[in-house]
This record gives structure tokens, C-alpha cells and sequence, in this order.
């Protein structure tokens, strides 16, 4: 959720602004993609792209100007459309994302009056017979719901063990909102679809179709608690991380109760400093956190937002630390499968070590490349890569001549492009997640190198790594001494049933077991996705825009735009 705007309210929509709400944004989605055609297609095939060139970044900065009035003005999805598409820095130019970035704080509020009646018909009750206290003005809103301060009653409050709670409600009308967005969006990717320059790096409906899951899991109340809970038990055990009690006795689809934990938020820099909280020191510990997650637990907070993660001081912390990370918003959540995380940790280690050659070896390894794949090429390019901006830090970045990072683009941009990349699972997950974590290590720190925490913490996964590898000896040294003892009895029902006749050698389930194969191999791709993200996010986000965007590119959006183009083979 983010901070609210006072000046705007946000109507319950009836079926008759429902339908204008569908052909507004098809109006909007069909305008632009002409333009683009007509920009982008038709004119250099006619010889006049120098036309399209001149003009890119103007068309660029009114689409997202557009873009932004029709997000702030209709709201629902399409600000949760803009959040996504201003993350994306890794493959959208500046002139979009940066124009996007204030819909993260510019969702207004739902009038009280229109939230309260929502309310008590979820509880069951009138507000003033479960809370002593409700305040009307929203201490947060977001594209699907708002929160308010409020304080249980005496006798709730001793039954919850909670007294300071947050009261999340969900606008009114959204579920019909949601539909008729969700509706509009797959009507899109259907055109997009048959757009060759979009097909070519990009399975739009599958896009739409993770999009909506992650949006139907977020008005989901209930859901979103479940995960609060689940994370609390993943970082039960450690003293960095806080989350708030959920109170289930007033908690529905549709409404949350949670403990209100507001402290200082994770990027005012002068409040941590007055609390003697030194911004710098927050950084690599946050960093290391999200990294737990995607590495050890697999299940991730996929919305790491500055407003969703307070930095709580010792006087409500776990004694022992000076401070802790306490998370909010657990509606979007994202999970890493067991056999991905294997991937990744390889990829993370080789990333660590610098070792370009180790890296192309670990993405062949899983499968990602297929075997005709010249990577001879692709192992001097990471070398290249890691020789001349490895270990660097966003200060020292920017010190960097940008043409440099042209050069690295123009070398190696048609090789990687060209190579046969596989689109993972959970993609849009992920990237927003890593993308988010590294902007706000970086303001917290400027000088922050994100080699520092991830070399430590890829050591760490090498212990770790040889430690299972003796376990796996250890086990299948055992599996092969039980398989030696019941061996002769073995041989003797075997020999009995060839004299018999009765030796079948039939194997029914080979078929199924080739194709669960096949969809583990895919499911690996996952892991050189964040491979290159990982890359991308150790020499890029300095806090100039331009120069950002030239690093993003010069780390490997080549890449990323290769691993749209292999989606479209599976």
C-alpha cells in the first residue's frame, strides 16, 4: 500500500461504467499499438526509419503520460499494470518507467462513508461493537483496498492479544473492477499475439494469465493472511525480521485486521538516522533477506517496496538487536520450486566468484541452452562482462565512460539476442522483486556494491552445497549396500519368472515419465533468468536515470529479450 492523496474519491462502478471502463482501455490499447505499427513496422519497410528513430522518445514519454492519466483515472488494475511496467527497468526505456514511478503513490482514497457499510457487513457487525476506535482518513491506500488505523475493544483486544491494529478494506466494487480489467487485458494480449514484433519475444496471454492469478490471490484477504503466517514461521527463528499477528476473529476475504507494527520506513534516511539507525548498515542486512528468501525458503515477498518494509528500533524489537526489518503487505507473494532453487544457487555462486565460463556451464547444466547452442561466445561476453564491471559499485559506475557500455551492447547484443533462451515460470514475480531490492539498497546507500552481499552469502551456499553433496553420498552409499543385500533374492524371482513365462518387459509409464522430464527442464529455465537478472542488478540502478537505463542494457537486456524470443518454441 502506499501513502494516500486527499482530493480524489473512487465511485462504486455500475454495469453501465463497467462497459465504458472495457471500451476505454481498448480504445487506449488499439490507438497505441496503430501508432507503434505505423511507427515501428510500416515506416521502415518503407525506407523512412530514421522518421520512427527521431521520434521514439517523444512517442515514448506521451504514451506513458497517457498511460498514467488513464491508470490514476480509472485506477483498479491499471495502476497495478503501471507498478509492473515501472519496475521494469531492465527492459523499458526511462522515458516510461520514469513516468510510471508515481503511480505508487498516487492511488486516493475510498470516503470512509463509502468503506463502512463494506466493513461491517464482513464483520457482521457495526464497527463501534469490535473497535473502540476506527480513523476515517486511511493511513495507506492501494488500487485494491485502503488501510485505517483503528483499537480494538478491551475485551476483543484481550482475545486477540492485540490492542493497535490495521483495518484493511477492500474498495468497494473492485471484484466487478477486477473482472472487467482482467477481461480488457486478455482482449489485448489476444491482438498482441498476432503482432509478430510482440509474438516474437513474448507469450502475452500466459503473461496476462500469471498477471491475473497474482491480481485474484491480492483481493483475496484471507489468502494474504495466510501468507503473513507462513512467512512468520519461515523467519520465526531470526531476530532481523518482523511480521504483524493476523487477527483471524475479524479477518474475511474481504477485510483484515493485523496488528498495526508502523515504525520508521525503510527509506526515510533522517528518521532512521535519528534513531541511530545508520542507512548504510540497513542495506546488505535487507539485501541478505530477500536473498534467504529466494535462495533458502523459496517463498518470497514479490512487493519490497519502500512501504511495505519498516525499520522498527530495539524498543519494539527482539532484545539482543538494535533493530529489525518488519514486512507488510503479503498479498503478493511469490514461491521458488525446490529443483529451480538448486539452479540458482549455482548460477548465484558462479555470479559471486566472477567466473563467466562457470556461469554459461551452470545454465547448459540446466538445461536451458539446448546442446546445438554455440556458447563459446556467450562465455567470452560474460568474461568480458565480469573482467571489466564486476565487483564495481553504483558510485563507481557512474564514473564509467557510457560509451563503454554501448561498445559491450553493440559486441555482444546480436550474439545473446540469437541464443535459444527458455521464459520461466513466476518471471514477472521475481524480476519486480530483485528489481525493487536493489533500488532500495541503492538509496540507502549509494556507494552500496552489491558484490558485497552476495559473495559473502554465495560462500555461505557452497558450504551449504558441499554439506548435502556428502549427505547425498552418504545416502546413496546406504540406497547401493540395500540393493546388494536384496540382490540375490532378486536374481531368484527373476530367473523363476523367465521359466515360468511370466517376464513382462513392458514399461507403461515411460511416456508419462519422458514428459514430467520435460517439464522439469522447463521449469529450470527459471533459474538463468535470475542468473542474468543477478548480473544485471550488480552493475546497474545508480541514481541517474539515463546512465541507468545504458547499464541496464549493458547488463544483458540483450539477454532478457533473448529469453523472450525462445517462449515462443515451447
Amino acid at each position: 500500500m502506499t501513502s494516500v492523496r486527499r482530493d480524489r474519491a473512487d465511485p462504486v462502478p455500475g454495469a453501465g461504467s463497467t462497459r465504458a471502463r472495457y471500451r476505454r482501455i481498448l480504445r487506449f490499447a488499439a490507438w497505441h499499438l496503430a501508432v507503434t505499427w505505423w511507427f515501428e513496422l510500416f515506416l521502415p519497410r518503407v525506407g523512412l526509419g530514421k522518421i520512427a528513430e527521431r521520434t521514439r522518445t517523444t512517442r515514448m514519454r506521451r504514451f506513458a503520460r497517457r498511460f498514467h492519466v488513464l491508470a490514476v483515472d480509472l485506477g483498479g488494475l491499471m495502476i497495478k499494470v503501471g507498478q509492473f511496467l515501472s519496475s521494469r527497468l531492465d527492459v523499458l526505456p526511462p522515458e516510461i518507467t520514469k513516468e510510471l514511478e508515481g503511480l505508487q503513490d498516487e492511488v486516493p482514497p475510498v470516503p470512509f462513508p463509502a468503506i463502512r457499510p463494506l466493513a461491517e457487513a464482513e464483520l457482521g457487525a457495526p464497527l463501534d461493537k469490535v473497535f473502540a476506535s476506527v480513523e476515517e482518513m486511511p493511513i495507506a491506500a492501494a488500487s485494491l483496498g485502503q488501510a485505517h488505523r483503528a483499537q480494538l475493544l478491551p475485551a476483543n483486544a484481550a482475545d486477540a492479544g492485540l490492542h493497535s491494529v490495521v483495518l484493511k478494506v477492500q474498495r468497494p466494487g473492485i471484484n466487478a473492477i477486477v473482472d472487467v480489467d482482467l477481461a480488457a487485458l486478455r482482449k489485448v494480449a489476444g491482438w498482441l499475439s498476432h503482432v509478430r514484433l510482440v509474438s516474437d519475444r513474448a507469450d502475452m496471454p500466459a503473461l496476462v494469465e500469471e498477471f491475473a492469478q497474482i491480481s485474484l490471490e491480492e483481493i483475496d484477504y484471507l489468502h494474504e493472511a495466510a501468507n503473513a503466517e507462513r512467512f512468520a514461521t519461515d523467519f520465526a527463528d531470526d531476530d532481523r525480521v518482523g511480521v504483524p499477528e493476523v487477527a483471524w476473529e475479524w479477518s474475511t476475504r474481504r477485510v483484515l485486521v493485523l496488528e498495526n507494527v508502523a515504525a520508521i520506513k525503510i527509506t526515510d534516511a533522517e528518521e532512521l538516522l535519528a534513531a541511530g539507525i545508520d542507512p548504510a548498515q540497513v542495506a546488505p542486512v535487507f539485501a541478505s533477506v530477500m536473498f534467504d528468501q529466494l535462495f533458502s525458503s523459496g517463498f518470497f515477498h514479490a512487493d519490497p517496496h519502500p512501504g511495505n518494509i519498516f525499520v522498527t528500533p530495539a524498543s519494539n524489537a527482539t532484545a539482543g538487536r538494535p533493530w529489525k526489518l518488519t514486512f507488510i503487505d503479503f498479498g503478493m507473494m511469490g514461491e521458488v520450486p525446490a529443483s529451480t532453487r538448486s539452479g540458482l544457487r549455482k548460477l548465484l555462486i558462479a555470479a559471486a566468484s566472477r567466473d563467466g565460463k562457470g556461469l554459461v556451464a551452470a545454465i547448459r547444466d540446466v538445461g536451458v541452452l539446448v546442446p546445438s547452442a554455440d556458447t563459446a561466445e556467450l562465455e567470452r561476453a560474460m568474461t568480458h562482462l565480469f573482467a571489466r564491471f564486476g565487483g564495481m559499485g553504483f558510485a563507481e559506475l557512474r564514473e564509467v565512460d557510457p560509451r563503454e557500455f554501448l561498445d559491450f551492447a553493440v559486441e555482444f547484443g546480436d550474439l545473446v539476442r540469437s541464443l535459444p533462451f527458455q521464459l520461466p515460470e513466476n518471471f514477472l514475480l521475481i524480476i519486480r522483486a530483485m528489481s525493487l531490492t536493489s533500488g532500495v539498497c541503492s538509496s540507502l546507500d549509494a556507494r552500496f556494491n552489491l558484490w558485497d552481499a552476495v559473495e559473502p552469502y554465495a560462500a555461505q551456499l557452497l558450504r551449504d552445497e558441499r554439506g548435502n553433496i556428502v549427505q547425498d553420498v552418504a545416502k546413496q552409499a546406504l540406497d547401493a549396500a540395500g540393493v546388494a543385500l536384496g540382490l540375490p533374492k532378486r536374481l531368484d524371482g527373476l530367473l523363476t519368472r523367465i521359466e515360468d513365462g511370466s517376464l513382462s518387459v513392458a514399461n507403461p509409464r515411460l511416456e508419462r515419465q519422458m514428459a514430467r522430464l520435460d517439464r522439469t527442464a522447463q521449469r529450470t529455465a527459471a533459474a538463468l533468468v535470475f542468473g542474468a537478472l543477478l548480473i544485471a542488478g550488480s552493475v546497474v540502478r545508480g541514481d541517474d536515470t539515463l546512465l541507468g537505463n545504458l547499464l541496464m542494457i549493458a547488463s544483458l537486456v540483450p539477454l532478457l529479450h533473448g529469453l523472450w524470443a525462445g517462449r515462443r518454441g515451447l
